[in-house]
């Protein structure tokens, strides 16, 4: 037989969201919370409908925004956050949400009769089958464990891997699946959830440039500092927190054209002790060369070059058991800005 889709739903509460989804061959998928936007968010652990959201909550501060707009990290290598994890629920929530489930999918006029039988099977094992009304009778003994997947990437194969049907697990042991929600899957999470500030380099010249004269470029310290998200959870008896860190570390410049040369030769500007990288341009400085910066060798014409400016952010975490922060890999961040490189005109006399 087919798998067939049942429904979707998506739900807002408060700064989260629901992804709902069911079908005779895969999991239920919980949902998963969405970007806090530099918001404290509140327990989302309750029911809107028939529909639990994740219980996960993010809390982000704000110090490396700037105006201008913001952006998430790239990460370095093939790494990337979890599409997907475990999350616990108490035997109660679980038989409400079934139960709730079935009786809409059962009751709905026009609702194929190939949905009324995924969803009565999948009841079934829960209430009467496999396990026995929902081990109502043994709820302070464990808890359910029910697959999440995140909003952004719930098509993606990553986020399918998490196909567990809904399992219990007795209080005290080890969910034995990957990515049953932990502090590193928290903070592998929240570093999916840093916004960061644009990266938009000062240059001088500002305006213009010219062929073959220095232009230096810096960043602010005032813009380029730490920025933190923190994930917690507490549900089914599990209470834990992880906070992920991001601090830049250097610069990379890209000229947009193979005719120019950087400052220094890599193109690589670290992170001065201050926090700022490079170094504005002062008057007097125009025969010196800078410590980040470009020459360009040939005007752009009528057009501009575009820089490619790209910052490198550590990344650590600290959390619940882990007080000393922690290396995850390291991430990107960049935007593109126009620059215009001129010919020096000669004035014969």
């Amino acid at each position: 037989m087919p798998a067939i889709r049942v429904q979707r739903r998506w739900i807002v509460a408060s700064t989260t969201a629901c992804v709902l989804a069911l079908t005779p061959a895969t999991a239920f998928a919980w949902g998963t919370p969405g970007k806090s936007n530099g918001q404290k968010a509140t327990p989302s652990g309750g029911r809107d409908g028939t529909s639990l959201v994740s219980k996960i909550t993010f809390s982000a501060s704000t110090a490396g925004k700037s105006g201008g707009g913001a952006g998430s990290l790239q990460p370095a290598g093939n790494w990337s956050p979890p599409a997907c994890w475990y999350e616990p629920r108490s035997a109660e929530e679980f038989a409400k949400y079934v139960e709730g489930q079935y009786n809409e999918t059962v009751n709905t006029p026009g609702q194929h009769s190939y949905a009324k039988a995924s969803v009565g099977m999948f009841r079934n094992t829960y209430k009467d089958g496999k396990y026995k009304n929902y081990n109502l009778d043994k709820k302070d003994e464990g808890n359910w464990w029910v697959a999440v997947r995140d909003e952004d990437r719930w098509m993606e194969p990553a986020a399918q891997a998490c196909d567990r049907q809904p399992f219990w697990a007795e209080t005290g042991d080890a969910p034995p699946v990957e990515n049953a929600v932990t502090p590193q899957v928290l903070a592998e999470l929240a570093y999916n959830r840093i916004e960061l500030p644009t990266t938009e380099v000062s240059l001088a010249p500002e305006a213009a440039t010219k062929v073959n004269l220095p232009t230096w470029a810096w960043l602010d310290k005032a813009k380029f500092k730490d920025v933190s998200v923190t994930a917690q959870i507490n549900a089914g008896g599990l209470n834990i927190q992880a906070t992920t860190t991001a601090k830049p570390v250097s610069l990379k410049l890209e000229p947009g054209t193979p005719d120019a040369e950087t400052f220094p030769a890599s193109g690589e500007c670290t992170i001065n002790d201050d926090g700022s990288i490079g170094e504005p341009y002062a008057k007097g400085k125009s025969d010196q060369t800078p410590p980040c910066g470009i020459r360009y060798l040939r005007s752009s014409g009528d057009g501009t070059f575009k820089l490619q400016a790209t910052v490198t952010w550590e990344i650590t975490w600290t959390g619940t058991g882990n007080p000393n922060p922690t290396q995850l890999p390291n991430g990107t961040f960049g935007n593109d800005q126009d620059v215009a490189v001129q010919e020096i005109q000669a004035v014969n006399r």
